[in-house]
């Protein structure tokens, strides 16, 4: 049976295999104490050594300070979003480890999504709400508006004051992401600049991972502004995939097997394995 989501998105059930990564489902509150945290995100990935067991990277990390002068308790809680953002992943993060893009707007691109992978809030926020905004005579967003959503989606579940806090993160996370504006306050929408690898990146990302909706049409896309005809005027020269449309047939024609075998032949990388 095919449900019908916001913007007719239809929830896709795909079988699960050991090829397959999955988007994240249950709701969580680690937005409740770190946001989108760009520049502590490439800091892990330059820094991940996948023999590092859990214990060890949080020591590693302390003592070469690779989130600065932050505590231990601190970095705990860092490196147990950056699981749930990256490891559970691994090609991705194998990729991301290697690759290390010097671009900031590839590395916004790349952290929205994979933020939105693992959190269905900020998934829901930026993919649904924030689009709906944009319809609105006064496309703008700020903490109040944010919490009165936030209080809807999570069913009254919560305390004023984890919904402020949690609004607040999801906020600036989204303007960390480009998606709106950066000061304080009352927020205008923004669409952030996506190029054509971090574009080729995520759909070979969500090609073995079970999402909602299609690869035409999904929230990763629609978030940054990627949809219908523009969407594949850009799909047509993206690197590493052919794409066609013939009345209602769509082709999807991918020039490498994976995710790992793209940013190989993409960058000439070398890539081990990290599992």
């Amino acid at each position: 049976m095919t449900k019908t989501l916001a913007h007719g998105l239809p929830e896709v059930s795909l079988k699960k295999t050991s090829d397959h990564n999955s988007e994240a489902t249950s709701d969580h509150t680690l937005l409740l104490r770190m946001a989108l945290s760009l520049e502590y995100n490439r800091a892990y990935w330059e820094n991940y050594r996948p023999e590092r067991t859990y214990e060890n990277i949080a020591k590693v990390a302390f003592e070469e300070r690779w989130f600065g002068n932050k505590s231990m308790s601190r970095i705990r809680l860092l490196l147990n979003n950056f699981r749930r953002r990256f490891d559970a992943y691994p090609q991705a993060l194998n990729v991301l480890c290697k690759w290390r893009p010097t671009d900031a707007r590839i590395r916004q691109n790349i952290c929205h999504w994979h933020l939105q992978l693992s959190d269905p809030i900020y998934r829901d926020f930026t993919g649904e709400f924030l689009v709906n905004r944009r319809e609105h005579p006064k496309p703008r967003v700020d903490r109040n508006v944010t919490a009165r959503w936030l209080a809807d989606r999570t069913g009254g579940k919560w305390s004023v004051a984890t919904l402020n806090r949690v609004a607040n993160n999801l906020l600036s996370s989204a303007a960390e992401a480009g998606l709106l504006s950066c000061k304080p306050g009352t927020r205008t929408l923004t669409y952030p600049h996506v190029d054509d690898m971090s574009l080729a990146y995520l759909l070979y990302l969500l090609r073995n991972t079970d999402f909602k909706g299609s690869l035409l049409s999904n929230l990763y896309l629609i978030s940054v502004g990627l949809r219908d005809g523009y969407l594949e005027q850009r799909l047509r020269r993206l690197p590493g995939l052919n794409f066609s449309r013939m009345g209602d047939l769509q082709d999807f024609n991918w020039t490498y097997s994976d995710l790992e075998t793209w940013a190989n032949h993409m960058f000439s990388i070398t890539l081990e394995d990290n599992t």
